[in-house]
């Protein structure tokens, strides 16, 4: 089986091996958290026998590397923080020896003890050397320089159910995790209307990728306390959608179509209406160029994905708290079950005309839009509002719901993973733009249990 999705070339392999160089401080605190420690006693560089109790809590901002450890120094318990380089001349590279934020710590972990350290009040720190293990040096050279994608593919099917199902199981958690700090981000940019921020989700997504920018930029730009005075109207929702969109804009039809269009009773009623209403709403639409169409799909165009949305505004299926009411998958889907308006019907764009279709969304699309908007929005307003029972729904669901089928799902599924719902393709996806693409190993469970490897 091939694994590999691009054979790496001499330069990036050249950079692998600075990145080691550059990440041996890391190994260091690798071997230090994970207790790879050798089979002799460790002892201070003054003579001292040391036991590590507990390494502490690994510091990933600014600060020492690790807090609260608890170590015994000699005939001391200590508890402090560690702080971690390959040589100890870095402390004072690093300007540790003037920073009182470092007068905590109780023992510096250094591979080459070149000089004694000192913190900002004159207290020299104890210090022991400690060497990265060769096996995981050598291992950690092969991940960061293997031709095939992703390195670790060899030990997958080795791995204990416990280890890969605890990983992902986090990674699962992950994921949302992100997605709830997107979202929270857009509540924040509408002046914390988590309502207004589950459109603006929703429309993004509707974008399906390749549109998915511009569907948000344009969700943002949406006026939706003006709209409801007139969402009993689907012409008028729909109206101020594709204007405030830049589409109602001549010059954003084909030329082909335009003299079409010109002559098209809807398109001339429709341009009419969003007047008015920008004239009324002092409406400004978003630049129309934004909008991609090459080698996209009718059925994708953003004209037929907004009349989508329109109809459901209408409904009244983009409210959080309809949302909030679904508990069960059915549930989901007939909350997010769209379709065209009737012009959009028989039309991909203005003055064109088409088979009559009524153009609801696909189960794929319901599929993709339930776990990429539905189930993080409940996620993250359970997390928004304290609600847990919201947040264990959107796990419940996740594990529910088929898992997508895409490169990267298909990539793990020939290392050897299972993947049995959404709940693992959501996952994989984590691990594979969070972890294996920013070559994070030493973070990764999977490559602990490579590192390890004798």
């Amino acid at each position: 089986m091939a694994f590999c999705f691009a054979k790496c070339t001499t330069f990036i392999t050249f950079v692998a091996i600075l990145t080691i160089i550059q990440t041996m401080e890391q190994l260091l605190q690798y071997v230090w958290k994970h207790k790879i420690l050798p089979l002799s006693d460790l002892a201070t560089t003054d003579g001292r026998d040391v036991e590590i109790i507990d390494p502490g809590l690994h510091n990933r901002n600014s600060g020492p590397d690790f807090f609260n450890a608890k170590l015994r120094i000699g005939e001391t318990m200590w508890v402090g923080n560690v702080e971690i380089h390959e040589h100890s001349k870095d402390w004072f590279r690093h300007g540790h020896d003037t920073d009182p934020a470092y007068d905590n710590v109780v023992l510096h972990v250094v591979e080459d003890d070149d000089c004694n350290v000192t913190n900002s009040r004159g207290e020299f720190i104890p210090q022991i050397k400690l060497s990265v293990p060769m096996t995981v040096t050598l291992n950690y050279k092969e991940l960061l320089t293997a031709d095939a994608y992703p390195p670790c593919y060899r030990l997958v099917p080795s791995l204990t159910s416990l280890t890969i199902h605890s990983w992902m199981a986090s990674l699962q958690t992950e994921r949302l995790e992100r997605k709830t700090q997107d979202i929270a981000q857009r509540a924040a940019r509408v002046n914390g209307s988590w309502e207004d921020a589950y459109f603006v989700t929703l429309a993004r997504n509707y974008g399906f990728g390749i549109n998915g920018d511009a569907f948000e930029h344009w969700a943002f730009n949406v006026p939706l306390n003006q709209v409801a005075h007139h969402r009993d109207d689907i012409f008028q929702v729909e109206a101020i959608f594709l204007g405030q969109a830049g589409l109602l804009d001549i010059n954003a039809i084909p030329d082909k179509y335009q003299a079409a269009a010109l002559n098209d009773g809807y398109f001339a009623k429709i341009k009419n209406e969003y007047e008015y209403l920008a004239h009324k709403f002092s409406l400004t639409p978003i630049d129309r160029t934004m909008w991609k169409f090459l080698r996209l799909r009718p059925q994708n165009f953003p004209h037929i994905r907004i009349s989508q949305l329109a109809t459901l505004y209408h409904e009244r299926k983009t409210s959080l708290s309809q949302l909030v009411e679904c508990k069960t998958v059915d549930d989901l889907k007939r909350n997010l079950s769209t379709h065209v308006t009737e012009y959009w019907a028989t039309h991909y764009t203005f003055g064109s005309e088409s088979a009559h279709n009524n153009k609801s969304l696909s189960p794929f699309s319901i599929n993709l839009l339930m776990i990429n908007t539905a189930i993080p929005m409940l996620f993250a307003y359970g997390r928004h509002t304290g609600n847990e029972a919201l947040c264990d729904r959107a796990f419940d669901l996740l594990e529910q719901l088929k898992a997508e089928d895409n490169h990267i799902i298909r990539m793990w599924k020939q290392c050897g993973l299972k993947v049995q719902n959404a709940g693992d393709s959501q996952a994989l996806i984590q691990l594979k733009n969070e972890y294996c693409d920013r070559k994070d190993c030493l973070r990764c469970r999977f490559g602990y249990e490579y590192l390890k490897r004798k």
